[in-house]
């Protein structure tokens, strides 16, 4: 039943955050939740629609749930938003996670890191060094990501036995690479751009 819950989890916060995107759903933002909440277990095809569109995209990650949670309370004013420097580290984290990952799956080099995850004990080590290390820098989303994701595969929240599953999924790293490529292209942009000539004084003024 677990997974299920997951799924509706996933539909919910996904939507919300897409939607509250958007400012004309600004006034009645609080509403979106529940509604979406109720929208997720319309039947589709004798499967709630959460469940529907889970047999296509299978579940999110542990630290996606936790990535939509955190950018759901942004869309409710509940949080700041993260600094320019604590995005970046977030983005780097989880771009490095998928880079290591995906390339491997699409068949584009000779070894199976995700075997790695079925005996994750040095993983685990490294993906602590790094939530402390996040930590210490005071990226608390990123920590937490990191930690909760963890703490989810040692109680087996999800189907999988694999702690890559809890800790990496498509939607994640394909945002992360994309947009620490988008920042990455900005600073180059600024550092290259000629500086702006300052106006000098008329000799009639």
């Amino acid at each position: 039943m677990l997974p299920l819950w997951q799924a509706h989890l996933s539909f919910i916060l996904a939507l919300f955050v897409l939607l509250g995107s958007f400012n004309f759903t600004a006034t009645w933002r609080p509403w979106l939740l529940p509604a979406l909440a109720l929208v997720s277990f319309l039947p589709v095809e004798g499967l709630s629609l959460a469940a529907y569109i889970r047999s296509y995209t299978d579940d999110l990650a542990i630290t996606s749930l936790v990535f939509l949670g955190w950018a759901a309370l942004r869309r409710l004013g509940l949080v700041q938003p993260l600094t320019l420097a604590r995005r970046s580290q977030v983005l780097l984290v989880f771009a490095v996670c998928g880079l290591i990952l995906y390339p491997a799956t699409l068949g584009l080099t000779y070894f199976d890191p995700y075997r790695w995850g079925y005996n994750p004990r040095p993983m685990i080590l490294l993906v602590g060094l790094a939530a402390m290390a996040l930590l210490c820098l005071r990226n608390a989303l990123g920590m937490c990501m990191l930690a909760l994701g963890t703490l989810a595969f040692a109680l087996r929240l999800k189907v999988s036995e694999n702690y890559w599953d809890y800790l990496i999924d498509p939607l994640l790293a394909g945002y992360c690479v994309l947009a620490g490529a988008k920042l990455l292209a900005l600073s180059a942009w600024r550092k290259l751009r000629p500086a702006p000539v300052a106006a000098t004084p008329s000799l009639n003024g």
